[in-house]
């Protein structure tokens, strides 16, 4: 193995990914370590669902079935592999992977990654909820050297607990080049490495505004996993394997990396990154280079993932075609609000309803779905006390009735908050392939602000009054790419990397026009919402953090997008005012 370059491949962005991917990787060209992220907010909460079921789950039970087809061959290729899978329940992944192996007379070495899981500490902590309680699953995210130590002492494979989802790749690029502690700039491009390539395609072009760009055949071929070609010094290439489908441009690797940030300060259990410092360049064809990046001291405290049991929930939805819908959704919402009478479930919600083109050339086309949600303490308020007033209308009320699926019990969800714990409150450890037991110490710190940068909101852009403008979709020349982080919605939006003669001066307009105020008239409901704005100037763009925009996280809003991953496609279609000379 070449210490120059640390060859570090994806394969899963999330739980349900594609499971042909690990052997995808491992036989589609040369890699030295290969990585897969399989943890989410919503993803813990699923798990520890799992665990009231058995509680020997609590892991990410597809790695087995991807362990099971293609670690013999990983062995075979003398590739490491790093995953976050363990979820809930590492060491019990770790000891069905050496079941699994036996099976297979295979004989890896084995560790795993623990210390995350604070839910015997969250009294003392003081993260018992006035409202809910304990919480469902209480996790830390810790950082990447208990991994490097692992990979250090001969592991082949290394299943870790809530890892930050950039330290499974952080840990092998520790591993191979000996960073330490306070190798701030190498661990800060290790960390935008592993954000780049964490979401699996999104950086070769999955989920990217600009898909029409991608050349048609990239686009025929199921979408390629990403690589990052890590250098000792913390530069990196993105790219992938030669013949697979989707690109690596500077635009797929600005839409990852603008995805689900929040200020311009990258804030990780190992190191803080200067997101501004980032330069992105297009070396070859699917190659981009990604230099210049600069860290310091890690934040005081660890960050911390909170799922709550919050209830029950359930939701009706009703098509009205045709003419008079709004007095129509009126009629019904009247008819089901009196039908609940006082034994309403504790929260009902209807979406807005909308006009329709009553002389569509299709039936659909003609049609609004007026969806209502209802969540309650009590399964029953929810269940047949909420679907049976539903159910009892079929044949008493707007003309054309009918529901898009037949009524079902409700569900259990739960809600997403974020915490700031103590380091010493958090053991981070290691169980290595042979038994032992290491303690990884904590770093150095400096109190970093959590939540906000200073000075980096850009002002509303004061157009001149002789400068001549039209009206067109704000996509026109800019991309995007949003997602949820809890209750906060991000997107990020850049100028498109084409060529064109403006792109400075068209840089310069969207940093000065994304405004709050501006945001807040893009995006009306978020008009009670606090929002901050953040200048990425040298990736072309500006990050926008919308707070409350999804309640309490994607298991407890009746939001129709629930995990904002449309959001930046409709700001793209929104109408802006924009100088005729950019365009």
């Amino acid at each position: 193995m070449s210490n120059e370059i640390a060859r570090i491949g994806n394969c899963s962005g999330f739980y349900g990914d594609r499971l042909s991917a690990f052997r995808e990787m491992l036989e589609g060209g040369q890699l030295d370590y290969l990585t897969g992220d399989y943890l989410a907010e919503l993803t813990m909460l699923i798990l520890g669902k799992d665990t009231f079921k058995d509680p020997n789950l609590g892991y990410a039970r597809t790695f087995v079935k991807q362990a099971e087809d293609a670690l013999g061959l990983a062995l075979e290729k003398g590739v490491k592999v790093v995953v976050n899978a363990g979820g809930l329940n590492p060491a019990g992944l770790a000891d069905k992977l050496r079941e699994v192996s036996k099976g297979l007379g295979l004989d890896p070495k084995i560790a795993h990654v623990a210390g995350d899981d604070i839910r015997p500490k969250v009294a003392e902590l003081g993260l018992l909820s006035d409202l809910y309680g304990n919480p469902l699953t209480a996790n830390a995210y810790l950082g990447a050297f208990g991994i490097a130590s692992a990979l250090n002492q001969g592991a082949d494979l290394v299943v870790t607990g809530r890892v930050t989802d950039a330290s499974v790749v952080v840990g092998p690029a520790i591993a191979h080049f000996g960073w330490t502690p306070e190798s701030y700039d190498e661990l800060a491009g290790a960390v935008i490495a592993g954000h780049i390539i964490e979401c699996g395609t999104q950086a070769v072009g999955g989920n990217f505004s600009g898909f029409l760009d991608l050349p048609e055949a990239a686009r025929a071929k199921p979408l390629g996993f990403p690589i990052a070609e890590i250098s000792a010094n913390g530069d990196m290439v993105i790219t992938k394997h030669a013949g697979t489908g989707g690109a690596v441009t500077v635009d797929t690797v600005t839409a990852q990396l603008v995805y689900e940030i929040q200020t311009t300060k990258y804030l990780n259990p190992d190191v803080t990154v200067d997101l501004t410092s980032i330069t992105l360049t297009q070396e070859a064809e699917d190659r981009v280079a990604v230099t210049g990046i600069t860290g310091s001291e890690a934040p005081e405290k660890l960050k911390a993932c909170l799922n709550y049991f919050a209830g029950y929930r359930n939701s009706a939805e009703f098509v009205i075609t045709g003419l008079e819908v709004e007095k129509k959704a009126e009629w019904v919402k009247a008819q089901i609000e009196t039908a609940l009478g006082d034994e309403r479930p504790a929260r009902v919600e209807w979406s807005p309803v909308r006009q329709v083109n009553a002389d569509a050339d299709t039936e659909e086309g003609a049609s609004l779905l007026l969806r209502v949600s209802a969540f309650d303490l009590d399964a029953q308020k929810v269940g047949k006390g909420f679907t049976a007033p539903v159910i009892e209308l079929a044949l008493g009320s707007y003309p054309g009735f009918s529901v898009t699926r037949m009524p079902a019990p409700g569900t259990a969800y739960g809600v997403y908050a974020p915490a700031y714990i103590p380091r010493d409150s958090v053991e981070h450890t290691v169980v290595h392939a042979d038994g032992s037991v290491e303690v990884i110490p904590d770093p150095k710190t400096s109190d970093v602000p959590l939540d906000k940068s200073e000075g980096l909101r850009p002002s509303p852009y004061p157009a001149p009054s002789d400068t001549l403008t039209r009206r067109v979709p704000l996509g026109t020349f800019v991309h995007g790419r949003s997602g949820d982080k809890g209750g906060n919605a991000n997107i990020g939006l850049w100028v498109k990397n084409d060529g064109h003669p403006k792109y400075a001066e068209r840089v310069t307009w969207l940093t000065k026009y994304m405004s709050p105020r501006q945001v807040r008239e893009l995006i009306p409901e978020s008009k009670d919402l606090d929002i901050e704005v953040y200048c990425l100037p040298n990736l072309g763009g500006v990050n926008v953090l919308i707070h409350g925009l999804l309640d309490e996280g994607v298991a407890a809003t009746s939001r129709f997008d629930p995990q904002a991953k449309g959001l930046a496609e409709w700001v793209r279609g929104r109408l802006a005012n924009i100088e005729g000379n950019l365009l």
